[in-house]
């Protein structure tokens, strides 16, 4: 709870923080408003598939840098070495540092999508288990990209290389690794077709956009060739919930691993 309490007080002040709601709330206000023309009752599951594809262009960014600086700022003011030769270890510390940077984060966009619900409510025919399946894909995104940029703020020594490390990885997600996968897809059988599957849904905005758009009822299952079927071997839930656990799992133990307790300018 310390952690929690301290992570909001520092944050508070800053601008990055307040920068980065205020993208959120302006993108999706605008969105709303240019939705006013779709229809009453198939209108809200085209904003929410407008509202996802317009996050993932900026939030895994937010998420990065609003993790890196958060864990690059404890070695910068000097407390990081003060908490560990004191009290805590690198491990304790970094899962409560976790913990505490994932509600500093989720808890207000939670609570704005929740205020965002009521004027949505005047002009479509909301669904709220449709709802409720995007607020966990952008939760998702959240969680996982925040936790790879505290992955960047632990092995990070300058604020340089927070920026190489966080556009290169932004880059790698967002372009290369579909990339790469198209240059596999000739090659592909009914014998590697689940772990090209497994390998795809490893990037976590294909896992997010899978678990939605299926949600959403924009992917039907029941009619499927084989090859696609062994392709959807698990439930979308399955793999963006195998997505998230993994990659969470990986960048906390490197963290860990590959820490670094002191930073330059």
């Amino acid at each position: 709870m310390h952690y929690i309490w301290k992570e909001w007080k520092e944050n508070i002040k800053g601008k990055g923080l307040w920068l980065s709601f205020g993208i959120i709330i302006l993108v999706s206000v605008g969105l709303l408003f240019k939705s006013f023309t779709l229809s009453f009752d198939q209108g809200f599951y085209v904003l929410l598939i407008n509202l996802f594809d317009a996050f993932v262009y900026f939030l895994p960014l937010l998420c990065l840098f609003l993790g890196a600086f958060s864990i690059f700022q404890e070695k910068e003011q000097k407390t990081l070495i003060m908490l560990l030769t004191r009290r805590d270890s690198f491990t304790s510390f970094l899962f409560k540092k976790s913990l505490a940077v994932h509600s500093m984060l989720i808890v207000p966009i939670f609570l704005w999508f929740f205020v965002y619900l009521i004027p949505a409510k005047f002009f479509f025919q909301v669904d709220l288990k449709s709802y409720f399946a995007f607020l966990v894909s952008i939760i998702c995104i959240i969680v996982v990209y925040t936790q790879i940029g505290l992955l960047i703020g632990s092995i990070s020594r300058s604020r340089m290389q927070i920026v190489g490390f966080t556009i290169g990885i932004w880059f790698y997600f967002f372009f290369i690794h579909d990339f790469i996968l198209m240059s596999f897809l000739p090659d592909i059988s009914y014998e590697n077709v689940k772990l090209f599957s497994a390998v795809y849904f490893l990037n976590p905005i294909q896992a997010a956009r899978m678990f939605l758009e299926s949600s959403l009822g924009v992917y039907s299952f029941d009619h499927m060739s084989k090859l696609l079927k062994s392709f959807m071997w698990l439930k979308p839930g399955v793999f963006l919930l195998a997505n998230g656990s993994i990659l969470l799992v990986v960048s906390f133990i490197i963290a860990i691993i590959f820490h670094r307790k002191e930073g330059s300018e």
